[in-house]
């Protein structure tokens, strides 16, 4: 471990990690908003404080699980030190941002965890990956977006029985209030699992300096600091991808955008109390294609659907070349 670092860098490399954590936020604040602006039950400005607030409350209802296997269930946590944190934090940020300009909804969890991966690889090989903290998440790629589908589907077939006799206006009526319960547990999920990641890096970084002692733990100060800057760029939007979600996937009603969203919270309330850092973007789409496909097949746009799942398979990869290239460089730099 690197011990000796001084406290302006640990600063700095705090401040990159809680810019990285902002622009989790900016990023995927669609997955939040998309179906709740897409039915036009909430403006989009509106929209972004809902979220934002239930986002930042989000430390209140889980644990931290997901912390943990972030913080030491993906690389050795006693290889890591501030060139691997660093190598980590551009490898996701020049991901996100080159999906985001692109208005590709690409998963801001698994760009850190590439990250997280290039870096520890560069730095000791591929003996510094902890297999089953990352075989866990490798199969939550496939897992999540599969369990939001076929949650939103059943959802979509019970409440379309429960509404058979009643008519198309007061249908529409009472998903359209129902809609903020299910988005506000959607954006709950969000900010639970999500800033959870960044709290795992910094965490670390911690550690690896012996600021936690002996113990691997999150400081409180760290939950609040993540939580915040995740509220706040979630408050900024990212419209392209809202655009994207909500409206090039398949058309939604407001029964239809509370099932997807509680389909999708219910696969995140899961994975978070069971410590699996999925990706909000993989869950909330797979459960936007779950209702789109029970209405019927043609209802999804296939191609669009597609070109994100390409984007999802490339996540990893290129987060983790970024990263080792980022190490690399700053190798060659001090020396």
């Amino acid at each position: 471990m690197d011990a000796h670092l001084g406290l302006p860098v640990l600063i700095v490399l705090i401040a990159v990690a809680l810019a990285f954590d902002f622009l989790n936020g900016l990023h995927d604040a669609a997955n939040s908003i998309a179906t709740i602006v897409s039915t036009r039950v909430l403006r989009p400005q509106y929209a972004v404080f809902w979220a934002a607030f239930f986002n930042f409350v989000a430390f209140a209802v889980f644990g931290l699980h997901v912390a943990q296997t972030i913080g030491t269930g993906i690389i050795d946590p006693d290889i890591v030190d501030a060139q691997v944190i660093f190598a980590a934090l551009v490898g996701a940020i020049v991901w996100n941002v080159v999906t985001w300009a692109a208005g590709i909804p690409s998963s801001s969890s698994h760009a850190l965890v590439g990250g997280l991966v290039g870096g520890g690889v560069a730095k000791a090989g591929f003996a510094a990956m902890v297999w089953s903290g990352l075989s866990k998440t490798l199969f939550a790629i496939v897992l999540s977006p599969v369990v939001g589908l076929l949650l939103a589907m059943m959802l979509v077939a019970i409440v379309s029985w429960a509404s058979v006799r009643s008519t198309p206006f007061a249908v529409d009526r009472a998903f359209r209030i129902l809609q903020f319960a299910s988005a506000s547990l959607y954006s709950l999920g969000h900010g639970g699992n999500d800033a959870q990641k960044t709290m795992g890096i910094i965490a670390v970084l911690l550690y690896s300096q012996g600021h936690l002692g002996e113990e691997f733990g999150v400081p409180y100060w760290v939950v609040l600091a993540c939580q915040a800057a995740m509220a706040l760029g979630t408050l900024m939007g990212g419209w392209r991808i809202v655009r994207t979600m909500g409206l090039r996937i398949t058309k939604l009603n407001p029964m239809q955008g509370f099932c997807a969203e509680t389909g999708g919270a219910a696969t995140l309330f899961m994975a978070t109390f069971l410590g699996v850092p999925v990706s909000t973007t993989h869950t909330i789409t797979g459960a936007i294609v779950g209702v789109g496909a029970a209405r019927r097949a043609s209802a999804v746009r296939w191609n669009v659907a597609s070109s994100i799942v390409y984007a999802w398979i490339f996540t990893i990869p290129a987060s983790a070349l970024v990263a080792a290239l980022a190490y690399w460089m700053v190798s060659a730099l001090r020396h």
